[in-house]
This record gives C-alpha cells, structure tokens and sequence, in this order.
C-alpha cells in the first residue's frame, strides 16, 4: 500500500499538468474530502491518489468514484470570461 502526504488547500488534478478541477478540504488517515468545483465534496480513498507534490493532488480517474471524474470533467462549464 502506497503512502503519499496530502495537505489540506492543495489543489486537485485529474491528470499531471492538466486544469484545476478543486480542492482539498480535509484529509484523514483512510480518505481525503476534495471539494470540486460545481458538484460539491466527494471522499477519495487512499488508491485515488495517483500523487502529491508541490501543493498538488493528482487523482486516479480509474480508482475514485466515477461521478466524481464526471463532475470534474465539467468543473469549468460554468465559468464566464
């Protein structure tokens, strides 16, 4: 089992470099609550967490909930310029 130090703040990714899809809002030993943008919290379990570095978490798309992947996929529909 894989350890990686998430803190709460950082931002959250669905891939390395991709777009901001939310936030971490708090972290337990078992799962991390990660606020996405327009849908909300959502608990990611310890294989959801591809990495984390430099205030950045980036998610397993294969290993978290899959309306989760769906709302981030929309995190930015909303936005206006």
């Amino acid at each position: 089992m894989k350890s990686v130090a998430v803190e709460m703040g950082a931002q959250v990714y669905l891939d390395e470099g991709g777009e901001v899809v939310g936030a971490v809002r708090a972290v337990a030993p078992d799962h991390i609550l990660v606020f996405i943008e327009g849908a909300g919290d959502f608990v990611v379990k310890g294989p959801g967490v591809r990495a984390s570095h430099h205030g950045k978490v980036i998610l397993d798309p294969e290993n978290v909930d899959p309306q989760l992947v769906e709302a981030a996929r929309h995190a930015h529909e909303h936005e206006t310029e």
